[in-house]
C-alpha cells in the first residue's frame, strides 16, 4: 500500500459530518434501543470499508476475536462505545419507520465519496462486514 498524501482521517470525518448534516435535515429519531447493533436478531449486517475500518480501529475500545457477527463488540447495554468512530452504516441506520426510505440513498452517496476518496489516494478499495475487519484488523487501511 502506498503512504497516504493528505490527512486521510480528517476526510472521511468530513464525510461523515456531511452525512450527518444530511441525516439531520430529515430528522430521523433515535430512541438508543440497540436494535441497530443485534444483528442477527435485526436480521441486517453492517458493511464498511477498510477507510473506515482503519477509523473505528484506531481508537475503538478493545474487544476480543474472533468477534460474534451476530451483534457489535462496542455495543454496552444500549449504547455504542465506539460513538465518534462509528461507521457511516450506523451514522445512516436508524430504525425510524419515517427514515426507512431515506436511508439507501444517503448511503449510496456517502459511500461513493468515501470511495472516491480511496481513489484519489490509490488506495485500493474493500468493503465487507464489520466483523470482517473486526477479525482482520490487517485489512484496514492504516491511518
Amino acid at each position: 500500500m502506498q503512504a497516504v498524501k493528505k490527512p486521510l482521517r480528517q476526510a472521511i470525518l468530513a464525510v461523515y459530518d456531511s452525512a450527518e448534516q444530511e441525516i439531520a435535515r430529515h430528522g430521523p429519531v433515535c430512541q438508543a434501543s440497540g436494535k441497530c447493533c443485534r444483528f442477527k436478531e435485526y436480521q441486517h449486517t453492517l458493511f464498511l470499508s477498510n477507510l473506515e475500518a482503519g477509523v473505528l480501529l484506531k481508537t475503538a475500545p478493545p474487544y476480543a476475536p474472533p468477534t460474534d457477527p451476530a451483534f457489535c463488540p462496542f455495543q454496552k447495554g444500549s449504547l455504542c462505545t465506539a460513538r465518534e468512530e462509528r461507521p457511516l452504516g450506523c451514522r445512516v441506520y436508524f430504525c425510524d419507520p419515517a427514515f426507512q426510505d431515506k436511508m439507501p440513498a444517503i448511503t449510496e452517496k456517502y459511500v461513493r465519496q468515501l470511495k472516491d476518496l480511496a481513489d484519489e489516494q490509490d488506495i485500493p478499495w474493500r468493503y465487507a462486514p464489520l466483523h470482517h475487519f473486526l477479525d482482520h484488523p490487517e485489512d484496514a487501511c492504516p491511518l
